[in-house]
């Protein structure tokens, strides 16, 4: 094994050693603090002495008549009743069985129309990652053909390869993405591919991007002349913010319509999703 840096080892021992003591704590809680109202609908259990009809206290027996009828009208399994089906299975998995009885979670199952406002939630991030894979396939259709296996003769008398998003590099990158979306869109709740593509590839953050340093002229400007004023018509002291996505705000009028929907689309969810998610308003 490859030898870690110091820093990386007290890291990892930081984050072993939380993680211990998390469980002995748990286990310690679980211990002296017992749950009553979960051992309530456990199921039946013996006596010291073994017999079936001796139970102790706490077994389904003595559950109160009240407290079983709450469990059977909020429709909560109970001790000698009907077992879910997912434990007969011969790997018994209960979170496929709660996607599929809950959640209504499988293959084409939220194309409704009713769903129509959440695919529209979901739209924007769809639209850059498809945009973003289609303007690198035609980039580099060899490339994509043979899974980046095979390079281009053109390719092979290039010292270096293209930097950036175009890299070569970036490939298998975004053959991840393409298979998320493709998963997500087909298999999924629409509305979460926003999180779900935007914790699980940087594609989402790439492209972006690539399209604000290659077809905003401002950013170059902003990028070349970083401490000067864009136009000879500019207030005298003005000059150009170190952070360029900043630049861009204050010129949002000289702005690009493709820079305007980048920034408008991530400044508006960041915006929304802070004040709705913090008041436990529905928001992906």
């Amino acid at each position: 094994m490859w030898p870690l840096d110091p820093s990386r080892k007290e890291v990892l021992r930081f984050a072993v050693s939380c993680r211990v003591l998390t469980l002995v704590l748990q286990a310690l809680f679980n211990a002296f603090i017992p749950d009553h109202h979960a051992e309530a609908f456990s199921p039946p259990r013996l006596a010291p002495s073994g017999s079936v009809d001796q139970l102790v206290e706490g077994s389904a027996r003595s559950i109160p008549k009240p407290l079983v009828q709450l469990a059977v009208d909020k429709g909560y399994r109970i001790a000698e009743g009907n077992e879910p089906p997912w434990c007969s299975w011969e790997l018994p998995l209960i979170y496929s069985y709660i996607q599929d009885v809950y959640w209504n979670v499988g293959f084409l199952r939220y194309y409704e129309l009713k769903q129509v406002p959440n695919f529209l939630l979901a739209a924007p991030v769809a639209i850059l990652v498809t945009w973003g894979t289609w303007t690198y396939v035609t980039t580099h259709p060899w490339l994509c053909l043979t899974l980046g296996m095979r390079r281009n003769k053109s390719d092979e008398t290039l010292e270096k390869p293209d930097p950036g998003f175009l890299s070569p590099r970036v490939f298998v990158y975004l053959v991840h993405a393409a298979a998320l979306l493709l998963f997500g869109s087909l298999c999924m709740h629409v509305q979460v591919l926003t999180r779900f593509l935007g914790s699980s590839t940087p594609i989402v953050y790439w492209f972006p991007a690539y399209l604000l340093q290659h077809q905003e002229p401002l950013l170059r400007s902003l990028e070349t002349v970083p401490w000067k004023p864009l136009a000879e018509d500019s207030p005298p002291g003005q000059k150009v913010p170190r952070n360029s996505i900043m630049g861009l705000l204050y010129n949002w009028k000289t702005c690009s319509r493709v820079t305007r929907c980048i920034l408008g689309y991530f400044l508006t969810y960041w915006l929304l999703g802070l004040l709705l998610h913090c008041n436990f308003l529905p928001w992906t």
